[in-house]
């Protein structure tokens, strides 16, 4: 299958009209002029690699869209699969958290999320998208310490991230912020939320140093091959210690020193999507772009919004010295190399055809999916410049 007359975004560089050949889901060929008779004619649209995002939330709110009203697993995973594919999202570790703590509660829980790992798992074959399970274990949950052991121990995980969201460190560093967005966010009152938050810090201290538990987590990843990230640090010191565990990853720094730090020594630095289109952390910890601007910043995440990855990645284009391909290997070749996957995440021959059609524009439009050279999502258009080519 030819797609031609596209601006094929490579690892160093763009070909500006190129073409580019499919055979057996692979990428067999590139050139640097269109192809007559092609079997996808692009009109100048661009030509990405398929997105891989290691962190998205939006799994849990497909299959509970209003507190306590629960929708059938499978329906949920159903209905989140079209919404990446429709986003170029051909590779999606979904995020999974073992939290008790979060508003989300229950769905948190470690039976309901291994629930979900299950499901995902079960039906992972018969998706558009190519799902992994990246596991949230919030360190001060140790009665679900088993549960992500013997997941990792199934070979049921592909990345492990370690939280502590306790209130006066972390992304919640600023506690007057966090009571007043706990009080709107679960709609009770500041001295309820104050009170909550204490309660939170009280049993955090109660629990003492889990480095052991943590120590023991982290071995158990390393012997599986399976990747750590590290979460929302915030300082030097606390990236030195989760890279001394073995993390690779620093997933969402939440200041400058934690994200320089992780850079120096060799970890991935993973910010979201929606932060880099904003501009703005929404708790108001460190900016992507700022962290983009500085060098410091690796991979893009779709977090909690997937639509925002393609917007996110042009703006960054438009700022960054390396242009569109450093900008697009923020959401493909960078997190495909830090999560282990040789087979895709670059426009080359020999790799694995994910691709993404896009075209720019004030709000730039996706207009179709190529996962292993199978169109797997298309707004249509395309059929419509093929025929008005002919």
């Amino acid at each position: 299958m030819w797609l031609s007359d596209f601006d094929i975004v490579l690892h160093d560089r763009v070909i500006e009209r190129g073409a580019l050949r499919i055979d057996d889901g692979v990428i067999a060929e590139i050139r640097e002029t269109v192809v007559p008779d092609a079997d996808i004619v692009g009109d100048g649209r661009l030509l990405l690699p398929g997105f891989i995002d290691m962190h998205g939330d939006m799994i849990e709110r497909e299959v509970e869209p209003r507190a306590n009203v629960r929708m059938p697993l499978e329906l949920g995973i159903y209905d989140l699969d079209k919404k990446l594919a429709a986003n170029g999202i051909t590779t999606a570790y979904a995020a999974l958290s073992f939290s008790p703590g979060s508003t989300y509660g229950h769905i948190r829980s470690h039976d309901h999320t291994r629930a979900m790992i299950e499901a995902v798992t079960e039906m992972r074959h018969d998706l558009l998208v190519d799902h992994r399970i990246h596991a949230r274990f919030e360190v001060t949950f140790l009665s679900a310490l088993a549960v992500v052991e013997d997941l990792l121990k199934l070979g049921a995980l592909d990345l492990i991230s370690l939280m502590d969201h306790t209130p006066g460190q972390g992304q919640y560093r600023d506690i007057e912020k966090h009571i007043a967005h706990t009080a709107k966010t679960r709609k009770i009152s500041e001295a309820d939320a104050s009170e909550l938050i204490r309660q939170r810090i009280e049993k955090r201290v109660e629990l003492g140093d889990s480095m052991d538990v943590v120590h023991g987590l982290a071995t158990l990843a390393r012997e599986r091959g399976v990747a750590l990230a590290s979460h929302d640090d915030d300082s030097a010191e606390k990236v030195v210690l989760l890279h001394r565990l073995g993390a690779s990853i620093s997933e969402f720094p939440v200041t400058m020193e934690a994200a320089t730090e992780a850079r120096r020594l060799g970890l991935a630095t993973a910010m979201g999507a929606p932060n880099a289109l904003r501009g703005i952390s929404y708790s108001g910890n460190l900016s992507a772009r700022e962290a983009f601007a500085a060098g410091v910043l690796d991979i893009l995440a779709s977090d909690y919004h997937p639509s925002a990855i393609l917007p996110a990645v042009l703006a960054l284009a438009e700022m960054g010295p390396g242009g569109l391909p450093a900008a697009v290997a923020l959401a493909s070749a960078n997190p495909a190399r830090a999560l282990g996957l040789s087979d895709r995440g670059r426009v080359e021959v020999g790799l694995r055809a994910d691709l993404v059609i896009a075209e720019r524009a004030r709000m730039p439009r996706l207009r179709a999916t190529i996962r292993g050279g199978r169109q797997v999502w298309s707004d249509g258009i395309l059929g419509d410049v093929k025929k008005a080519a002919a």
